[in-house]
């Protein structure tokens, strides 16, 4: 997710269109549900799924937004090659829309979802190198920590709200105490956090679209200076925590700056927490939705955690979209498929991705037993497959053992409230009992 554009949107974007004749170009969507009209993300789930099996049966991508647009990529091969040819498919100009700034990128630094190779691959490597085994341990044995802290106050309190009591406690507050931030500015740097991302992808009235983007940069500005002042005290006193080995990590002479580790402390917050909170609510709602693959995974915890994890991931999408730049003319597929122009914007739909009937037997089904499940709902490979995908997938094999070995009863009690985004499968509220 970029960090650094807080308040992107849906997805059109003014560039050059191919004059190609069909069926070498992609088609135009006329008759087609428009996936640039924010009117879409408001439509009832079902008839989202239905335009986009609508749209994965076309010969080449439809293209959608005011002219020239952006290509849609729904079908899974399509999303996986532009995902693994960076060097075709550019990141660099923004991976959300609108593109970030300038100067926005001048002040607060780059997301590295926003980078191309090499400086997103120095980047990678400063990072990846502070992910230590011993960290990692660490951190695994928080996790269950936090998820067993959790469990015990649903029991003591009875909670009415799984997002805001368990689904989005867990992430953060594992995320927290990774990067070593202390416990009394935690509760501002979440409030941080909602202010910056509350409106990506969503409509919003004139008013709010003018008021609204000061608001989220004041509240970028200020958790990125904590975690920088947080920076210059790890550099002289460092600490065993991820903060220390960021700040101190020497990769080819390179340690993350200040502005640095405000962008990736931005990342993990905004991607990691929101990401894993959403598909731990859409995963209780999923088993409660389906009692026999909820009868199935807690009748073996051991055997079906791991593919009920993966299948949440799958059936949710937690990001439904980001976009590239074509670096040069492209035919998508080989040589005799649809001409992209350099210079033009295709967006990646992992969820249709994920729902591909060429990939997916019954794509629609929720099934905990599936097996291949090659979905993309940590990416599509490539350099920016996402970095957090263990720890999400550790925080929420964690919790639900937690949850259904002390509370086999917890289930949701009515409908999610989802947030009508363009850009991240959201769930405001999810009322539960047990």
């Amino acid at each position: 997710m970029d960090t650094t554009a807080p308040e992107a949107a849906t997805g059109a974007d003014p560039t050059p269109a191919s004059t190609t004749p069909a069926p070498a170009s992609p088609a135009p969507a006329a008759d087609l549900a428009d996936l640039a009209d924010p009117a879409f993300w408001r439509l009832p789930e079902r008839a989202r799924a239905a335009a986009f099996a609508e749209l994965r049966r076309l010969p080449a991508p439809a293209r959608f937004g005011d002219a020239p647009g952006f290509h849609a990529l729904v079908r899974h091969a399509d999303v996986v090659e532009a995902s693994r040819t960076p060097d075709v498919f550019l990141s660099g100009p923004g991976v959300t829309t609108p593109e970030p700034a300038r100067w926005v990128r001048l002040l607060f630094g780059d997301s590295m979802v926003n980078l191309d190779d090499p400086r997103h691959a120095q980047l990678r490597r400063i990072v990846s190198r502070a992910f230590t085994p011993r960290l990692i341990a660490r951190v695994e044995d928080d996790i269950r920590l936090v998820a067993t802290e959790l469990v015990d106050r649903i029991e003591r309190e009875r909670p009415a709200d799984f997002v805001n009591a368990v689904a989005a406690e867990l992430p953060f507050r594992v995320i927290c105490n990774m990067m070593g931030i202390p416990e009394e500015p935690r509760r501002a740097i979440l409030d941080q956090v909602d202010h910056a991302s509350e409106h990506t992808g969503v409509q919003r009235p004139l008013r709010q679209r003018i008021r609204m983007p000061g608001r989220g940069l004041r509240a970028l500005a200020r958790m990125q200076g904590m975690v920088a002042d947080l920076g210059r005290e790890r550099r002289r006193r460092p600490t065993d925590d991820l903060i220390s080995a960021l700040v101190t990590a020497d990769v080819d002479g390179r340690r993350l700056t200040g502005r640095e580790l405000g962008a990736f402390f931005s990342l993990l917050l905004v991607a990691g927490v929101e990401t894993t909170r959403n598909a731990l609510a859409h995963g209780l709602h999923l088993l409660t939705a389906h009692p026999e693959q909820r009868a199935l995974l807690l009748g073996d915890l051991d055997g079906h955690l791991g593919g009920a994890v993966d299948e949440i991931v799958r059936h949710s999408t937690p990001i439904i979209q980001f976009r590239r730049t074509l670096a040069v003319d492209h035919r998508l597929g080989g040589p005799d498929g649809p001409l992209l122009r350099a210079g033009e914007k295709v967006v990646l739909y992992y969820g249709s991705a994920n729902r591909d009937e060429t990939v997916f037997t019954d794509p629609e089904a929720f099934d905990i037993t599936r097996s291949p499940n090659p979905h993309l709902g940590f990416g599509g490979g490539g350099p920016h497959y996402c970095l957090g995908a263990h720890l999400a997938r550790q925080e929420m094999k964690v919790l639900y053992r937690e949850l259904f070995t002390r509370l086999p009863e917890a289930r949701s009690a009515g409908e999610p409230e989802f947030v009508p985004s363009s850009f991240d499968h959201r769930i405001r509220s999810l009322r539960f009992t047990f």
